[in-house]
């Protein structure tokens, strides 16, 4: 457990605001402190990835696996090429088409990411954020920044100001509220350190969209390296037993909320098609049978669940189509 200390939580929603919140964050960062800040996946938890000592309070602060490695994210191409040895065509492809937004290019690392970043590995993620306040911090700092995500290892991943504060309030000195994060998930993130490229973690920019701009793209790591974050078999966890199931009516999903042991008054369902009625439920939730808002909805109402005290959690099952396929691996290793 890290020491407490004082959280203060800075609002970005006017200019005056944007600009005394971005000068604050860079201060902290430039002296090795950490930083929740919003993007457009999801919240992170920053530090100078060029500072192994601010590096090493993020693994220190989330609880996180020293194998477990962390994206750096820049603000240009010029800043990404600072922090790789190698940037072939396809790099220069895909950042053209994907960036800034939600997508991690693993490539190999150049000698100033120190190991804290990579786990010790010879490969480094990087990624250039749309979110408006991070691209200014990283601007005014001009060094990456080693970004996880703003919760505790293996919980839900934080989309709000508020889900930070829920789990990291007395362990860092800021938190910056950017708002609500417009993807809601964590980026897409391909190896292309290898031929053809590897799609490591599926996010929002599909295998599809990848596949136009690659030509080829294998799924999976080659050679079981870690080589990015997301890909531990239990992660993005709420605190209740959670199922991902289909049910036909309402009758159906009584009977499995019997079958897995969850009591209905203590259980949550979200349903995207099959909605069943209030019941005696403790929640009801309707998420978008869209896929891009889905993933803007998951973890808030995943959050929602946790605050209500859910022993249980049913989740519909997803529909089977490359748009989904980003989420139905958030829920396989949030059920894990």
């Amino acid at each position: 457990m890290t020491n407490r200390r004082e959280t203060r939580i800075l609002p970005t929603h006017t200019p005056q605001l944007f600009e005394a919140a971005v000068k604050e964050g860079v201060e902290l960062l430039r002296a090795g402190e950490v930083v929740a800040i919003p993007t457009e996946t999801v919240y992170g938890l920053a530090a100078n990835a060029l500072n192994p000592k601010a590096v090493a309070r993020i693994y220190e602060i989330k609880g996180r696996p020293a194998h477990n490695p962390i994206i750096c994210h820049v603000a240009d191409r010029a800043l990404a090429h600072r922090c790789v040895t190698d940037w072939p065509n396809v790099a220069e492809r895909l950042a053209k088409s994907f960036w800034p937004g939600p997508l991690t290019l693993v490539l190999p690392r150049a000698s100033i990411i120190p190991d804290m970043v990579t786990a010790g590995g010879s490969t480094v993620g990087i990624r250039w954020p749309s979110h408006p306040f991070t691209q200014a911090v990283i601007r005014a700092c001009d060094f990456p920044l080693a970004a996880p995500s703003a919760n505790l290892s293996n919980q839900l991943s934080p989309t709000s100001a508020a889900h930070v504060r829920k789990q990291l309030d007395g362990r860092i000195p800021l938190i910056v509220d950017g708002g609500e994060c417009n993807v809601g998930i964590e980026s897409t993130v391909v190896d292309i350190s290898v031929l053809p490229p590897r799609l490591l973690r599926p996010g929002m920019i599909h295998e599809e969209s990848l596949l136009a701009v690659t030509g080829e793209l294998k799924i999976g790591s080659a050679d079981g390296e870690l080589r990015s974050p997301g890909l531990l078999k239990k992660h993005y966890s709420p605190q209740a037993r959670m199922a991902v199931r289909d049910w036909k009516n309402e009758a159906a999903l009584n009977e499995l909320s019997v079958r897995l042991g969850f009591a209905q008054r203590r259980t949550c369902v979200i349903a995207h098609a099959s909605v069943p009625g209030a019941g005696e439920w403790l929640r009801v939730a309707v998420v978008p049978h869209d896929a891009e808002a889905y993933a803007r909805a998951l973890y808030a109402e995943l959050h929602q669940c946790d605050e209500l005290g859910a022993n249980g959690i049913i989740v519909e099952q997803l529909p089977d189509a490359p748009e989904w396929r980003a989420l139905a691996d958030r829920l396989q290793r949030a059920s894990a």
